[in-house]
C-alpha cells in the first residue's frame, strides 16, 4: 500500500543517512501516516471517508476525525 497522505499528498522523499565518519548511503523519509475515518474540514456535506492522512493534516485541522 502507498505511504502516501490522501488530503496533501505527501509522499515518501530521499535523503542521505550520514554516518560519523562522512559517509553518505541514500535512504527514504516516509511521512508519518495513519489510517483513520474523516471528514474534510471545509466541506460541510459530512461525508465521511477512510484513507490514510497524516499527522500534520491532523494538527493542522484539515480534517476531522469520526468515531
Amino acid at each position: 500500500m502507498a505511504r502516501i497522505c490522501a488530503v496533501c499528498g505527501k509522499g515518501p522523499s530521499v535523503g542521505n543517512l550520514v554516518s560519523h565518519a562522512n559517509n553518505k548511503v541514500k535512504r527514504w523519509i516516509y511521512p508519518n501516516v495513519h489510517r483513520m475515518r474523516f471528514t474534510l474540514a471545509h466541506d460541510n456535506s459530512g461525508k465521511v471517508c477512510q484513507a490514510k492522512v497524516c499527522t500534520k493534516c491532523v494538527k493542522a485541522g484539515k480534517i476531522k476525525k469520526v468515531v
